[in-house]
C-alpha cells in the first residue's frame, strides 16, 4: 500500500498540508461553536466527513455537553478610543468561552482579568475557561506594560447559550470490521502545531486512504479534545469493540525528533509496529510510557475501555515553549517535518495492512535458490547483500509463528525489505500465507 512519493509529489503534499493549515488558522475555534463548522466545512471538501451536532446538556457519562459558545468580537480600548488589545488581530486575545462583557472600568479593576506571559513578553498566552463561566483578556507582557492608571472601555461580544456539541468523522470500510481509529482535535483557535498540523494531517491521511482497498476498517474523528472524545464513547460504546488498535494525531509539524507515547499497556501490536516505522527512519526518536495526562488517548484508555491507542507526534504538547502561545504560528510549523510525520503514519498503516504470517514450504533445509533464479552467487565478496539476508531469515522464520514484523524486528531488517522478499518467496511458491495479520 505504502510507496514513497516522487520528490514532486511529496512536494506539492507538504505544500497543500502548509496551504490548508495557513487557510484554516485566522478562524475562531472553541469546543463548540460556529469556528468548528467552519472548519469541519472546509476539511469536508478534501474528504468526505459525516458531520455531528450533540445538544447542550447530553448526558455523556459523568459529563454534560456544555452550552454553545461563539464570539463576534472583543477589545479593549484606553480613554482616547485607542485600541490597546483587539479580538480581530488575533483570536488568542480573549479568554477562549468568555461570557459577554461591555462595560468601563479602572485599570485596576481590569488588571485581574488580563493574562500575559512575563518570561516570553512579545507572546500571547492560550487560555481557557470552558467550565466555569469567566472573562478575561490574553496580551503580550509588552502591551501590559504600556498599559496606564486609566479609564478602559472593555467589550467581549460573545454568546453562551444552548447549541451543539460539533464533531466530524469518516469511516472507510475495508475486508474486516476490524477498525483502526485515528484521532485529532479541533478545538484550538490560532494555534499551529497543537493542533492544525494533526488536523491537516489526518485530513491528507483520509484522503489517501480513501480510495484504497484496505484490509482494515478505518474510522477518522475530528472531535474538540476531551469532552468531544467523552461524547463520541459514550454515544458509540456499540462500536468501542470493533476498534483494534489507535492512535491520536497531534503536534506532528514541529522541527523536534519524533515521540512516541506509548498505549496503556504499552506492549501491544501498535507499540511494536510504531516503533519499528521509527526505528527503520533512520532518523533520531523518543518512546514515552502511557500517561494519563495527555491528550484524548487518556479518554479512549481509560479503564472502563482500556483500548490500545498511543500518540505519535513530535515534540510532545506542553515540550516546547511555544506550546499554548500565539508563537505556534505559521512560521512555527517546519513543512519538510510535517511531510515526514506523514510519511510516518503511512508506514503505520502499511504495516498494519501487511504483517501477514508465512508458512515455508520447504522447511527441511534451505531450498535451492540459484535455479528458481533468486539467489545470485557472489563469489569472493566478503558482505552478502541484504536482499539475500532477508530472504534467510523469512525462510527461517516463516513457520507460521512469526509474523512479518516479527521477522523484521528480529532480523533489524527493515519491514518494506522483509515485506518486499515474502512477497517474492511467495510468487516462486516457497511460502505460503498461514494468517492474515
Amino acid at each position: 500500500m505504502y510507496t514513497p512519493q516522487s520528490s514532486k509529489k511529496a512536494d506539492l503534499t507538504a505544500s497543500g498540508m502548509y496551504d490548508l493549515i495557513k487557510k484554516l488558522y485566522p478562524i475562531p475555534r472553541s469546543i463548540t461553536g460556529n469556528g468548528v463548522r467552519q472548519t469541519l466545512k472546509i476539511i469536508s471538501k478534501k474528504i468526505p466527513l459525516k458531520i455531528h451536532e450533540v445538544p447542550t446538556g447530553t448526558k455523556v457519562f459523568d459529563w454534560e455537553v456544555p452550552k454553545e459558545w461563539n464570539i463576534k468580537d472583543a477589545y479593549i480600548k484606553d480613554s482616547r478610543g485607542k485600541k490597546i488589545v483587539d479580538f480581530k488581530k488575533s483570536n488568542l486575545h480573549v479568554l477562549n468561552y468568555s461570557f459577554s462583557v461591555e462595560k468601563k472600568m479602572r485599570f485596576s479593576e481590569l488588571k485581574k482579568h488580563l493574562h500575559t506571559l512575563p518570561d516570553h513578553p512579545d507572546w500571547i498566552p492560550y487560555l481557557s475557561s470552558y467550565y466555569k463561566e469567566n472573562w478575561g483578556f490574553c496580551l503580550t507582557h509588552k502591551q501590559l506594560l504600556g498599559m496606564k492608571d486609566d479609564f478602559y472601555e472593555v467589550v467581549i461580544d460573545s454568546i453562551l447559550e444552548k447549541g451543539h456539541l460539533t464533531y466530524g468523522e469518516l469511516y472507510l470500510p475495508g475486508k474486516k470490521k476490524q477498525e483502526i481509529l485515528l484521532s485529532c482535535y479541533i478545538c484550538h483557535p490560532s494555534l499551529c502545531n497543537d493542533n492544525l498540523s494533526g488536523v491537516v494531517l489526518l485530513t491528507y491521511l483520509a484522503h489517501y486512504l480513501k480510495n484504497l482497498k484496505t484490509n482494515y476498517s478505518y474510522r477518522f474523528l475530528f472531535i474538540p479534545e476531551t469532552i468531544g472524545a467523552i461524547t463520541w464513547l459514550c454515544l458509540n460504546e456499540d462500536k468501542v469493540s470493533q476498534i483494534k488498535y489507535g492512535l491520536v494525531v497531534t503536534c506532528v509539524g514541529d522541527s523536534g525528533h519524533s515521540t512516541y507515547r506509548k498505549t496503556r499497556d504499552g506492549n501491544t501490536l501498535i507499540d511494536k509496529v510504531v516503533e519499528k516505522v521509527l526505528l527503520d527512519a533512520g532518523t533520531p526518536y523518543k518512546i514515552e510510557d502511557f500517561s494519563p495526562c495527555g491528550s484524548d488517548e487518556r479518554q479512549f484508555s481509560s479503564p472502563g475501555f482500556n483500548m490500545p491507542v498511543g500518540s505519535l507526534m513530535r515534540t510532545p504538547h506542553g515540550g516546547y515553549d511555544e506550546y499554548h502561545t500565539s508563537a505556534d504560528n505559521l512560521s512555527f510549523i517546519n513543512s519538510p517535518c510535517l511531510l515526514d510525520s506523514f510519511y510516518k503514519y503511512l508506514g503505520v498503516i502499511d504495516i498494519l495492512e501487511h504483517n501477514n504470517t508465512f508458512l515455508n514450504l520447504n522447511p527441511k533445509c534451505e531450498p535451492q535458490l540459484g535455479r528458481r533464479g533468486i539467489y545470485t552467487l557472489l563469489g569472493g565478496k566478503k558482505e552478502t547483500p541484504i536482499s539475500q539476508v532477508a530472504m534467510f531469515w523469512v525462510l527461517n522464520f516463516s513457520d507460521g509463528k512469526h509474523s512479518l514484523l516479527d521477522i523484521a524486528i528480529r532480523s533489524g531488517i527493515n519491514f518494506k525489505q522483509i515485506k518486499e522478499t515474502a512477497d517474492l518467496l511467495l510468487a516462486k511458491d516457497l511460502l505460503k500465507i498461514s494468517r492474515i495479520n
